[in-house]
């Protein structure tokens, strides 16, 4: 029996030494106070109690009556992968932060050469140098007393003091109340940790919720005339299910009530044909629908999964353009998070509108290399039997994108055919959509970097090029539309998520038509073949991180010529956008 309790002490006191080690119990380097060092046994069989009492520690986090349920939980399981994390070491000089000068050392000494107990981090360091509360030693010394009933049960036994025995039950005795609140706590946990199982909408589906309110104005010379203060928003609803952990079914539900501002163009080309609206697209927030009165409607349909360890194929049966399954090469993208206005958030050229379903493939050639290419229907010919999805409109694009290090490199280029919406990428003038002279082929060409170069400053921008040829009867022909942004991002600033942004450029231009026919048919005057003027895009905004789920976001906006025709006043939007993530 004496053999029996020797070797569950020890393992007691082997427990104790890990668990002052994930805890950093105060030893080594700190003396004890005066008079608890003396030449009687009493004094000296106290100090040996403390030290053993420092020795142990919990293996589990500290319990917290304000921490959430599921934080506790976590917190135990984050101190079992603690454990794993130390070295066994067999000789204490192998501590290279115990010093045999310290007062503890004869201590330390005896628990590894005698007990094989200690342990000590992969640096063979011991760090102990800070004090325990009497929660994370009840912890300890409940673990102790489990791992001495495994070895009663397993029957071993070998070295025992009856001293130790002694102190181990004077400990039991003193923290008999600590022990049996640490267990009722640990209880209450796993019972809540059930019910929230239970009680979770689903075990393969979560649910992510996004709410982007915009607070606008227009001002200009024309302008403030046109438009009032206005509040709009746009809501979305995701809910993502994964089946093997690796791919995700996507399928959202939107709800938006955002118009445009009236900036006053009545210069330039007029919107012949146009699918969307009379209004200039150049002060849009979002790429989203502009006539629709709140009402929810399936936004995307996407699932996307791995095969191997370098292909992910996207498959999407809604609305989809190649933003959404390739990297865009810029900070300023998130709809909910980075600029404020459409242009600024994505190359035009990458966003053909009309797209409604496709496939996508990204492939990872090497650490260093990416290409990324798809395919994607137009409007509603992918669900109609009598044209399908390569019967109608369509687009396919190619990505070849360069990594190396903070710097990014990409070459893009896309393909589309349109009955219905010519080359409309949602920005730029009117005339540079290529509206109202039949079908639309158009061949797209950007490139695109972005660089790092500090912690707080990222410089980038991009440069597209569109190739539109008519296709209409009497208005065949060719156009060219150019567009170009350099962004300067400031991530962090004032604190860690905000992020400062700065972006200049031009909107699409229409920068030349082959023939009078086409400069005609979509709305040119006689003897115009081109925009008028050059307008520039000006924004500046910052996004304040309120919490990790709340940003604010205020922006300005300056138009100069809209509508690429200085007959028309410059117009300053100015927005604050709020953002709730959840």
């Amino acid at each position: 029996m004496k053999k029996l309790f020797g070797s569950a002490l020890s393992a007691t006191i082997a427990l104790a030494g890990g668990g002052l080690l994930l805890e950093q119990a105060a030893l080594a380097d700190v003396k004890p106070p005066e008079g608890t060092i003396g030449s009687n046994a009493a004094t000296q069989n106290t100090a040996k109690l403390d030290l053993q009492s420092s020795v142990l520690v919990g293996e589990v986090a500290k319990p917290s009556s304000q921490a959430r349920s599921l934080e506790q939980v976590t917190a135990l399981s984050e101190a079992d992968e603690a454990i794993a994390e130390v070295d066994q070491v067999t000789s204490v000089s192998q501590l290279t932060d115990v010093k045999p000068t310290d007062w503890a050392f004869q201590a330390l000494q005896s628990l590894v050469e005698r007990y094989g107990c200690i342990v000590g981090y992969p640096d063979k360091t011991y760090r102990g140098n800070r004090a325990l509360t009497r929660y994370e030693f009840a912890a300890g010394l409940n673990a102790c007393m489990d791992r001495i009933n495994e070895l009663i049960a397993a029957g071993t036994a070998d070295l025992v003091k009856k001293e130790d025995l002694l102190a181990l039950q004077k400990l039991q005795e003193e923290f008999a109340a600590e022990l049996a609140t640490l267990r009722g706590r640990v209880g209450a946990l796993e019972a809540r940790a059930a019910t929230l199982e239970k009680q979770q909408f689903s075990t393969t589906t979560k649910l992510g919720t996004e709410l982007i309110t915009y607070l606008a104005n227009a001002f200009g010379e024309r302008t403030s005339a046109r438009n009032n203060t206005d509040i709009g928003f746009r809501l979305r609803l995701d809910f993502d299910t994964s089946f093997t952990g690796k791919d995700r079914l996507r399928t959202r539900l939107q709800a938006t009530n955002l118009r445009k501002f009236d900036i006053g163009s009545d210069f330039g080309v007029s919107p012949v044909g146009r699918a969307t609206s009379d209004l200039s697209d150049e002060t849009r927030f979002l790429a989203t629908s502009t006539g629709s009165n709140s009402n929810v409607t399936l936004n995307r349909l996407q699932y996307r999964f791995p095969i191997g360890d370098k292909l992910t194929v996207f498959l999407d049966a809604n609305t989809i353009d190649p933003s959404i399954v390739t990297d865009p090469i810029t900070p300023f993208n998130d709809q909910a998070t980075g600029s404020p206005s459409n242009f600024a958030q994505i190359n035009p050229v990458w966003f053909p509108i009309g797209n409604q379903a496709g496939v996508a493939v990204n492939y990872a050639i090497s650490p260093n290399f990416q290409l990324d290419f798809g395919y994607q229907g137009e409007g509603d010919s992918p669900n109609n039997p009598q044209l399908g999805v390569f019967n109608s409109g369509y687009s396919a694009f190619a990505h070849l994108i360069v990594y190396s290090g903070t710097f990014k490199l990409g070459f893009f280029y896309i393909n589309s055919y349109s009955p219905q919406f010519g080359v409309d990428t949602l920005a730029g003038s009117n005339a540079a959509k290529i509206l109202g002279a039949g079908p639309v082929v158009g061949n797209g060409y950007s490139i695109e970097l972005d660089y790092r170069i500090t912690s707080w400053f990222e410089l980038g921008g991009w440069v597209g090029l569109t190739q539109a040829r008519t296709l209409g009867a009497g208005s065949r022909g060719d156009a060219d539309i150019w567009n170009f942004a350099v962004n300067l991002a400031f991530p962090d600033l004032g604190k860690k998520g905000n992020l400062g942004g700065i972006v200049f450029g031009m909107q699409p231009k229409l920068t030349g038509t082959s023939n009078a026919a086409v400069a005609s048919a979509i709305g040119l005057p006689a003897g115009q073949r081109d925009d008028r003027d050059t307008g520039y895009h000006i924004e500046v905004f910052y996004r304040y991180q309120l919490t990790d789920n709340i940003s604010i976001t205020p922006g300005v906006i300056w138009l100069t010529a809209p509508n690429h025709d200085d007959r028309n006043p410059d117009a300053v939007v100015g927005v604050i956008r709020t953002t709730f993530v959840f």
